[in-house]
């Protein structure tokens, strides 16, 4: 492990997410950008305090130059370069307006702008490196070694790396799927909700197809590889998370392109104000301090703070109601949204798995709660999320659960065991069918459980004495404030919101169904979502994609916008997103768009008032004589006022209601 990184373990105990992932964390002090912005601060606020208590100007000047050099120099330098690209960076001019206040005895500001652009970049260094961090431990969730069968049929450990198309491994009960494969023999479940997104275990029996990364149950498997480890579905994903996060990287502030062409044309125009009076025989001295005022009336320092004070503070106000948004770029873009996607499990659903129907079949003698009642003793032994659900559905209805004799979890086949002196298994419909010959109680079983499984719910068999007696019916639980937030995104950006998930169609039809959704996609491994995302995007669709899993991360990274659910989001997901949703609530994105827009508007109201400042200042030091004191004082009060008018974003009522 390198000295600037550290790995810690964290458990997950929500339903259809790993139990165990590795978590990176790179150090603030292994990057080089927090260390310098961490000592600008601590010198600025040295240097503060000294003025502040009326100290020695010897004592104060030394320590905010030292702030200056700490913080300035490599924005500095990042301009000179720039500068030799024939390009002119706004950081250069921020560093030149800052020395520029020096000059004049405006230390104290040009030393708080040098620290606010330290930060800016301390921040944005943050961010990549933590970026990173998530993509690297994504290719953790794969084991570094597997057990191979060799030809004589005894077990080797090799490098994961090592495995070859056709290698035979087996997985034991908790362990780590090593490659992407095809079971050969055995039987058990297996969580694949890191590549999938599906909230609860899936059951695998020769023929079916598992993925490198995923956890698998009870049972024992003996899968063939088909993948190389470089080439797996989670390897895949990490490539495809660090391209789109590197296409996005790219991106800018509207105001930073307009920055751009005003620095250059400011620079020029300076110049011109300094030389063509000399040229016509006015004294250096008067041209000097006639181009310093220009300069300083007409720099951008107006037009920057009339742009990110709103910003802050916008973001400021969304984190206070559990949203956060990673920059003001993020925010700036969240209002542009034009076009919202979901995933599934996670997000429109809380990914724990509920029971919501009890069929007792006819002719049985008993009650919707006598059969969840022997169902919920049978399975309370076992660790299944399906058993989890029965056992809590019978708790949440106060029943007595009764103790069980001879349990027994087979893979793949349910679990049984003795309640009140009665056989009793819990079992799927799959196995019912092979194990239990047809008889009436049987068909009227398979109605209900086909039933069931059309309105997207996973069906389980209850059995006493070999006889079925019901069926539940398990699905994962819809959040409450899902529909109205599917209606409010469909207002804000006129077109309804899309679903897409890797689950199967029947489950994503009836969350669909319930949420307000019409557009169904479903059933799409984590490059499918990026698909859907492009193609969306490329019909001129400003994309905010909205999910919380690993397989997510991708689509998070591809998407115009992408916020992560903050409760039960994996790791590369919350770091991959623009935005994250802390406390889980979807009724903030719709009123995180709006505070967006509104903050635009703010945005161009303080434009207007900088650029009235500028012109009029501009024009007066021009056509007649503006006296430097007032040049500074105009600029100052025109900076003071934007900076006012886009801090009252920070106000409660600021932050849009709910609707």
């Amino acid at each position: 492990m390198s000295a600037s990184s550290s790995t810690s373990i964290r458990r997950r105990s929500a339903p259809g997410h790993p139990a165990v992932l590795p978590v990176r964390r790179t150090r603030l002090s292994a990057l080089p950008e927090m260390r310098w912005a961490a000592m600008a601060l601590g010198l600025f606020l040295a240097g503060l305090a000294v003025r502040l208590s009326d100290g020695p100007a010897s004592l104060c000047w030394p320590l905010y130059l030292a702030c200056y050099a700490a913080g300035g120099w490599e924005p500095g330098l990042a301009g000179l370069m720039a500068l030799r690209a024939k390009t002119l960076d706004v950081d250069l001019l921020m560093v030149a307006a800052a020395i520029g206040a020096a000059a004049i005895g405006q230390v104290t500001d040009g030393a708080l702008l040098i620290v606010i652009f330290a930060t800016s970049g301390a921040l944005e260094a943050l961010a990549t490196a933590r970026t990173e961090d998530s993509v690297r431990g994504l290719v953790d969730l794969a084991p570094d070694t597997a057990n191979r069968l060799g030809p004589e049929g005894g077990e080797e450990t090799v490098q994961a790396t090592d495995l070859a198309v056709g290698d035979v491994i087996v997985i034991r009960p908790g362990e780590r799927i090593a490659a992407d494969a095809t079971v050969r023999s055995g039987a058990s479940e297996v969580d694949q909700a890191t590549i999938t997104g599906e909230s609860l275990p899936v059951d695998k029996s020769p023929g079916d197809g598992v993925f490198a990364g995923t956890l698998n149950g009870t049972g024992s498997l003996r899968v063939r590889v088909d993948r190389r480890a470089e080439d797996s579905v989670v390897s895949r994903i990490a490539t495809l998370v660090a391209q789109a996060s590197r296409t996005k990287a790219n991106t800018q502030l509207s105001i930073e392109k307009v920055e751009q062409r005003y620095s250059i044309g400011m620079v020029a125009a300076t110049v011109a104000v300094f030389a063509v009076p000399l040229m016509i025989g006015q004294s250096v001295r008067e041209a000097l301090l006639r181009a310093m005022t220009f300069m300083i009336v007409a720099s951008p320092c107006a037009v920057v703070l009339a742009t990110m004070p709103p910003l802050l503070a916008a973001i400021a106000n969304a984190g206070r109601h559990g949203v956060l948004v990673k920059s003001s770029v993020v925010m700036e873009r969240l209002g542009a949204t034009t076009r919202v996607a979901f995933d599934k499990t996670g997000t429109l659903t809380r990914g724990t798995p509920v029971v919501a129907q009890v069929r007792v079949l006819p002719g049985v003698d008993l009650d919707d709660a006598g059969l969840l009642r022997l169902a919920a003793a049978a399975e309370r032994p076992s660790e299944h999320p399906l058993a989890e659900a029965i056992v809590r559905a019978a708790r949440a209805r106060h029943l007595d659960l009764p103790e069980v004799d001879e349990f027994c979890a087979s893979p793949g086949r349910g679990v049984a065991a003795r309640v009140d002196h009665q056989l009793i298994r819990v079992t799927s419909p799959a196995a019912l069918w092979r194990a239990v010959p047809a008889t009436t109680r049987v068909a009227a079983a398979t109605a209900v459980v086909e039933e069931l499984q059309q309105r997207g719910h996973t069906a389980v068999v209850v059995l006493r004495e070999a006889s079925p007696i019901g069926v539940l019916g398990i699905t994962d639980q819809v959040r409450t404030e899902a529909r109205p937030t599917v209606a409010a995104l469909a207002h804000l950006t006129g077109t309804v919101p899309v679903l897409l998930t890797g689950d199967n169609h029947a489950g994503a039809q009836r969350v669909a169904g319930l949420v307000g959704i019409t557009d169904v996609r479903a059933e799409l491994l984590p490059r499918d979502k990026v698909h859907a995302v492009g193609q969306l995007q490329a019909g001129g669709q400003q994309v905010m994609l909205v999910g919380d899993g690993i397989n997510d991360a991708p689509a998070l990274a591809a998407a115009h916008t992408g916020i992560a659910m903050g409760g039960a989001g994996s790791d590369l997901a919350l770091h991959t997103a623009d935005a994250v949703i802390v406390r889980d609530d979807l009724a903030t994105i719709p009123a995180v768009i709006a505070l967006s827009r509104q903050t635009r508007r703010v945005v161009i109201a303080n434009l207007t008032i900088a650029a009235t400042f500028v012109a009029g200042l501009v024009l007066w030091d021009l056509v007649g004589h503006l006296p430097l004191p007032l040049g500074v004082a105009g600029h100052e009060g025109s900076t003071v006022l934007v900076g006012l008018n886009g801090l009252r974003l920070l106000r409660h009522t600021a932050w849009p209601p709910s609707r």
